[in-house]
């Protein structure tokens, strides 16, 4: 309440007292106590409405998010009722961890606190830089920060964490809410640095955990677990989707979609569409293709979120059915985006290396092939070596190279079988290097049959049995 009066300051507080008291012997729910304080006193920003809901000072506000620290094992902040007041206000911007901590003492998500999170994939994520007394919110450049850290212990530890919560609160809880959105941030932010196969394991059996606590969970409670399983099963089916494994990857992402409709999830319901247009691109299904990449469009917030439906979903069956303008009207529209456009981290995120990684492969189908391996050269440039995206992006390039320098494209991937190993090679990896393999076929150059000896010998990630090699 900056530049209200100090007399008008106590109005609203016990104005908010009284309605909150109303709407607790009414029965409402925390987030309708939300709605009504904000409508009856416009006031009030979202963060000090969900404050004011929970009935806190700011004194008591700055001890919850301490408490969150410790309950992790961490020193807390140097979060004083002052700084809180600022960040409410939007005089301060809370930085990302603080964001994060701030939400899960509150039990509500970043965006229903008005906070523009950058780390996270919900709604706020990808939506336009938000407005505070009429100035724009300082942008923060996503420079490369450290990415965080994960060991193979501790992701079954995850698990754990969210069995012991499931235990404590079989009926679930905000506190199981607020630990399974940091289960689902953790698979997201670390995808990458698993096999997929070992992930798929954690993240089913996170997801049957919640499942278990959402049948009797009172409906407030209810509706955010299925929206956190929704996400799990988003991952599920991208997980599928890099073990070839197309049909279950429809599955979990058509519940996704489901969940992220019936939970009021835009964020999610875009996410799983681009993925299913993905899943539909690879079996040539180009009208599904388009009509996912056209539904995600439709609910996907604006900024990053629309620029990746656009790269991943529609540009690649524009490019398909050689339908060259439109493909270019799209690269130009969301590169105007990823130009202004700040970068999110993690499976759900997107960066300009998966955009440019993107757009070369457009570049590709389309056949222009200068123009494919700029693009695809920007972003191995772009990407963290021995990445994902870095292996995809050096096999783009291969592709484009197969054609007028086959022993360059034949080291290139060679070098890709020698640094990743074969259970961490995506199944997106290996049709790439098959494709490359039938480009080279003819080739005399050695490394062109070295390559097709190597892929000839090259492990699946799946045994015949079903279990992960």
């Amino acid at each position: 309440m900056s530049g209200v009066s100090r007399s008008r300051r106590a109005e609203i507080q016990r104005e908010a007292s009284r309605i909150r008291a109303q709407c607790q012997r009414d029965g409402h729910a925390h987030e309708r106590i939300v709605t009504t304080l904000r409508s009856a006193l416009p006031e009030l920003t979202a963060m000090e409405a969900w404050r004011l809901a929970l009935g806190w000072s700011r004194p008591q506000a700055v001890r919850e998010v301490a408490a969150v620290y410790r309950a992790d094992g961490l020193r807390p902040p140097g979060l004083t009722p002052a700084r809180l007041c600022r960040y409410e206000h939007g005089q301060e911007d809370p930085g990302d961890e603080h964001r994060l901590m701030i939400s899960r003492a509150y039990g509500a998500r970043p965006d229903q606190l008005g906070l523009d999170t950058r780390c996270l994939w919900c709604s706020a994520c990808a939506s336009p830089q938000l407005l505070h007394y009429r100035q724009p919110q300082r942008e923060e450049k996503f420079t490369g920060r450290r990415d965080s850290m994960t060991t193979a212990s501790g992701l079954p530890a995850i698990r754990e964490s969210v069995q012991w919560a499931v235990l404590d609160a079989p009926h679930g809880s905000p506190d199981l809410v607020a630990l399974a959105e940091a289960a689902v941030e953790h698979y997201a932010l670390n995808y990458s640095k698993h096999p997929p196969a070992v992930l798929f394991d954690e993240v089913r059996e996170t997801r049957a955990l919640l499942s278990t606590a959402v049948a009797d969970a009172e409906p407030a409670v209810a509706r955010n677990l299925r929206r956190q399983v929704g996400w799990l099963s988003a991952l599920l089916g991208n997980l599928c989707w890099h073990l070839d494994d197309g049909a279950g990857a429809r599955t979990h992402l058509t519940l996704a979609s489901t969940f992220g409709q019936s939970t009021e999830e835009p964020a999610l319901t875009a996410w799983a569409s681009g993925a299913l247009s993905m899943v539909a691109i690879a079996r040539q299904d180009w009208q599904h293709a388009r009509e996912h990449a056209d539904y995600g469009l439709q609910h996907a917030p604006a900024g990053l979120r629309r620029a990746q439906l656009l790269g991943w979903a529609l540009l690649p069956t524009l490019a398909a059915l050689r339908q060259s303008a439109e493909a270019d009207n799209v690269i130009e529209e969301s590169d105007a985006i990823m130009a202004s456009g700040v970068e999110m981290p993690g499976r759900f995120g997107y960066d300009r290396a998966e955009h440019r990684l993107h757009v070369a492969e457009a570049y590709l189908t389309l056949e222009r092939c200068d123009q494919a391996a700029d693009v695809a050269n920007q972003s191995i440039a772009a990407a963290p070596p021995q990445t994902p995206g870095w292996v995809a992006a050096t096999l783009v390039l291969a592709l484009v190279e197969a054609r007028h320098a086959p022993q360059q494209a034949a080291d290139r991937a060679l070098g890709v079988l020698d640094l990743i190993p074969p259970p961490r090679l995506r199944a997106t990896a290996r049709h790439r290097l098959a494709r490359l393999g039938r480009l080279l076929d003819s080739s005399t150059a050695p490394p062109a049959a070295e390559l097709a000896e190597r892929l000839r010998t090259l492990p699946a990630p799946i045994r015949p049995d079903g279990t992960a090699a």
